[in-house]
């Protein structure tokens, strides 16, 4: 028999089932019958924490504390550690559901909104962007995070493994934010961070930033790092002088948060995204371009157009065409009407 619950009970409740709550066991996505392509993507032995978050359960963090927690089982016995390499042959339960099979992975672009916390659950049950998804969207993670009045662009993926790889500053994406702040500042002052700077015994990395306009009292600015420590920009101001009153991230490393509009969110196509990675993580994540992709990049590329190259440069032998017959020579003088090209034979005289 279920208990009545209100609305706003029942908001909270799918949120923390949606986004698996620590207080609350997970619900799991529907499995699907195991499949030959999915078993091979874990043919090679590999962490359990790293299976799971391949899956799109949760993060390889989170997975951690679910196996400490007693949730998980490998063949029917229950594990306490993550130390355990796994393979396709192997069986994984978490709360008695078994893993889904991997689904492809996506990444999209989200416009996060001022006043929105970036996390799962939040104790003070403030709003998270999760609560504010389309609810036709997957289970996503974010890749790092915003503070709650910071905007702009954030990253969500269905694949752990791929948030965490984005999100480590040894990736070297740039992240991008446009500034606001009470106080002026010159554009020399910002040239020193470019070294990096060390606040109060932490070292920050460099730091690229440049003056846009003053406005008032308060002064635009854009400013750009790769490792996002906690608060960074807000510190590195206020050791500057400045006090921030709007932050907006504009880029995360060739992301653009561009024309989207506060809240939306917005898939990255397929052959985007592997471009961005390269070959190599492409290959290891499975992306792959659409086969409507691939057939309009083809299209795209001239006809009839020779790759073999000749095998020599002799005179009518033209590189990309192949070869072919050298030109005759045609005579510049003009010829009377009924007689040929021909030169006339010369006739020794004898001495």
């Amino acid at each position: 028999m279920t208990k009545d619950t209100t609305p706003r009970q029942q908001k909270n409740t799918s949120t923390a089932k949606r986004h698996h709550s620590e207080k609350q066991k997970t619900e799991l996505p529907q499995s699907k019958p195991a499949t030959k392509k999915a078993t091979a993507e874990i043919a090679a032995p590999m962490r359990i924490a790293k299976a799971i978050a391949r899956a799109g359960i949760c993060s390889r963090r989170e997975a951690e504390s679910y196996i400490e927690a007693g949730r998980v089982t490998v063949n029917g016995k229950k594990i306490s550690s993550p130390a355990l390499n796994i393979t396709g042959k192997d069986i994984i339960t978490i709360d008695g559901q078994p893993l889904p099979e991997n689904e492809p992975v996506k990444l999209w672009r989200y416009h996060k909104p001022k006043g929105l916390v970036t996390t799962a659950k939040d104790e003070k049950d403030r709003e998270t962007i999760f609560s504010k998804l389309p609810n036709d969207m997957p289970r996503t993670i974010s890749i790092g995070r915003l503070d709650i009045n910071t905007e702009g662009l954030l990253l969500l993926t269905n694949d752990g493994e791929l948030a965490r790889h984005i999100e480590l500053p040894k990736t070297g994406w740039l992240r991008r934010y446009k500034v606001r702040a009470k106080g002026t500042i010159t554009q020399n002052k910002f040239d020193e961070l470019k070294k990096g700077i060390t606040i109060e015994g932490i070292n920050y990395g460099p730091v690229q930033a440049q003056v846009i306009r003053e406005q008032g009292a308060n002064c635009w600015f854009t400013m750009g790092l790769r490792e996002g420590k906690n608060r960074e920009i807000k510190r590195i101001c206020e050791h500057l002088g400045l006090n921030v009153n709007r932050l907006i991230r504009i880029s995360f490393g060739p992301f653009m948060l561009g024309d989207l509009q506060s809240g939306e969110v917005e898939e990255i196509k397929p052959h985007i995204l592997a471009d961005q990675l390269g070959p190599e993580l492409s290959e290891k994540f499975s992306i792959k371009p659409s086969t409507a992709q691939a057939q309009a990049k083809q299209q795209t590329k001239p006809k009839n157009r020779r790759t073999t190259k000749p095998s020599s440069n002799k005179p009518g032998n033209v590189p990309g065409k192949g070869k072919t017959h050298a030109p005759q020579k045609i005579s510049r003088k003009p010829t009377r009407a009924g007689q040929n090209n021909k030169r006339p034979r010369r006739i020794k005289s004898k001495s």
